[in-house]
């Protein structure tokens, strides 16, 4: 069967190799001229690692990567709002920090071992058919028709109302700039943790070990810092220079202000931005969507790659080596929507207790997050939701 998909990142790329290994001829379009990662670290979870395991690239993942047990969370006088471990949801379990470009190079490397043809300098603004689907590029041409087309072109697809018109995806208010930078004694990473520092819900900063970065692989290994910040605001933040962000970051968190030791400038940060994509249909004709084109969240529970790598999966045990049908892709769909629909509604309900201007929010947050948190019951809903594997009835089938 031959498969179209658009766009050549994490959703892109691991389906592409699940199918191309299923046997099906696939070609990925990208509109960039180099295919190449996006964004900064990224937390692999026990569902996203049991995606790779599905995929066989477990092994190259936990190489690349840095293991994390926890994730803790505090504001700048020491009171703790959160703390949560791996092992408490089930013994032995663990999450990955991951430099982006490291999975990225993972899932590349498979896929172009699989046979997957990669189309670069390929910008799409339309797609064409519905049986057999193309799509239509920007400079008027169009690819040929396949059997399927995949669109994973991410949160700010420019594809995802062709599939469902009437498809939900604002902006979050607010988005995060990050560095990777090196940790040179290893402090960061030896901790094995995504560590949190809030001061209200108007600051957070991150703190999240990547292993190495792949293309300085002589270098220490590196951390992925984040502070939160409003897009809006980022002319602002920049013009003020690096002496003023590093003060702050000495104000609410000592110890993080070490790891611009080595930096010169602000240039060296990035703005990510999110939204809250909701879309009541994932397909149409023989066209379908994955990863964040048909359920982007905030980052706040760390499930975006780890979704696209469940969409993957999914979607390649839905096709198997056979043909694509309505049957097949509404069976895709009903598999994965009680989990992205659980990660959509929790990612946007928590958003604002730690990215918002809100002060009721943070004071009942730092007043009632740390004490509930420990509450049996609580804490272990809590630690289930952040392996990946939090879901929304209807329940059955599984879940990655």
């Amino acid at each position: 069967m031959r498969i179209a998909i658009a766009g050549c990142g994490i959703a892109g790329l691991a389906t592409a190799a699940g199918l191309a290994r299923a046997g099906h001829d696939v070609t990925v379009y990208e509109r960039f001229a180099e295919a190449r990662p996006l964004g900064a670290g990224l937390l692999l979870q026990p569902s996203g690692l049991n995606a790779l395991r599905q995929l066989g690239l477990e092994p190259e993942a936990l190489e690349a990567g840095a293991r994390i047990e926890r994730l803790h969370g505090r504001t700048p006088p020491g009171r703790r709002v959160m703390d949560l471990r791996y092992a408490e949801a089930k013994a032995g379990e663990y999450g990955v920090g991951i430099h982006r470009a490291s999975l990225f190079g993972v899932l590349h490397t498979a896929a172009i071992k699989a046979g997957v043809r990669i189309e670069t300098g390929a910008e799409i603004n339309g797609i064409t058919g519905a049986e057999h689907p193309g799509f239509r590029l920007a400079d008027g041409s169009e690819t040929p028709p396949a059997d399927l087309a995949v669109i994973a072109d991410g949160a700010h697809s420019a594809l995802r109302r062709a599939v469902c018109p009437t498809a939900r995806d604002k902006l979050y208010p607010w988005g995060a700039v990050w560095a990777v930078l090196e940790d040179p004694n290893g402090r960061w990473t030896k901790a094995a943790e995504l560590a949190q520092v809030y001061h209200r819900c108007e600051v957070m900063i991150g703190i999240l070990p990547v292993g190495r970065d792949p293309l300085h692989a002589d270098r220490p290994a590196s951390v992925s810092l984040f502070w939160s910040l409003r897009p809006g605001e980022e002319p602002d933040w920049r013009s003020e220079g690096l002496t003023p962000f590093r003060e702050r970051l000495e104000t609410y968190w000592p110890e993080s202000a070490e790891l611009l030791a080595g930096v010169t400038g602000l240039s060296a940060f990035s703005l990510a931005t999110y939204r809250d994509v909701r879309c009541s249909r994932w397909h149409r004709g023989n066209v379908v969507l994955v990863g964040d084109a048909a359920h982007g969240t905030s980052p706040q529970l760390g499930q975006g790659a780890n979704l696209a790598l469940g969409d993957a999966v999914a979607l390649t045990e839905a096709l198997g080596p056979g043909r694509v049908s309505h049957a097949v892709l509404s069976r895709f769909e009903t598999k994965r929507r009680p989990t992205t629909r659980f990660y959509n509604w929790a990612s946007w309900a928590l958003t604002p207790l730690f990215q918002s201007r809100s002060g009721f929010l943070a004071f009942w947050r730092d007043l009632l997050f740390g004490p509930l948190s420990r509450l049996p019951l609580v804490r272990n809903i809590m630690a289930a939701t952040l392996t990946g594997r939090g879901a929304m009835p209807p329940w059955g089938g599984h879940r990655f």
